[in-house]
């Protein structure tokens, strides 16, 4: 996937929704004894990175300084249809003095305001060094359950319904005849993803 591409689902209005939520993301990173992770941990997104940071003898700051690679998925609870941001890239591992202000501010988002002063004075108080995650997007895709599906479940309907798929978007009839965009069945699109996990 070229950055273009990237950069263009990054900017959809429901990715800059998640990407500035307080949703944390789940961060899947391989440890550094071969076996996969799966965290959840708050991040700030810059316009261009997924920005994380952590204490520097925690085991993902030893696992991505072996193996930098990670995926990430930003996704809703509680609401229909679904929304899920997937992401992957590599991660760069720095050792910072202090607290760096993308942490603080990635707290911001979840921390509520009445605590976040007692908050932010304890973590200053705590930390004399963290390790500033920053990862840098290769490859992105958002899965809204209208517009966009996992490809499993876009084969599925296009087999099931006679739809197509261009460029991971559904679309009536023959795309080559002008066929426009559906959002399709959401519980049948829903449940079929559902069934295949």
């Amino acid at each position: 996937m070229n950055r273009q591409d990237v950069a263009e689902v990054l900017a959809k209005p429901i990715s800059q929704e998640l990407l500035g939520s307080s949703i944390p993301a789940r961060l899947a990173y391989v440890g550094t004894d071969g076996a996969p992770r799966a965290i959840p941990i708050g991040f700030l997104w810059t316009g261009e990175h997924v920005v994380m940071a952590t204490v520097p003898n925690s085991a993902k700051a030893s696992a991505l300084r072996q193996n930098p690679r990670v995926a990430l998925t930003i996704d809703t609870q509680g609401q229909w249809p679904p929304r899920a941001l997937l992401i992957r890239g590599a991660a760069r591992v720095e050792l910072v003095d202090g607290v760096p202000d993308a942490y603080v501010e990635a707290a911001r988002k979840g921390v509520p305001a009445e605590h976040f002063e007692g908050w932010e004075q304890g973590v200053r108080a705590l930390y004399e060094q963290m390790v500033l995650i920053t990862i840098e997007p290769d490859w992105a895709k958002l899965l809204d359950f209208e517009t966009t599906l996992p490809k499993a479940v876009e084969e599925l309907v296009r087999a099931r319904q006679g739809a197509a798929v261009v460029d991971g978007q559904l679309v009536d009839g023959d795309p080559d005849r002008g066929g426009s965009a559906k959002g399709g069945d959401h519980a049948q699109v829903h449940a079929a993803d559902q069934a295949r996990r």
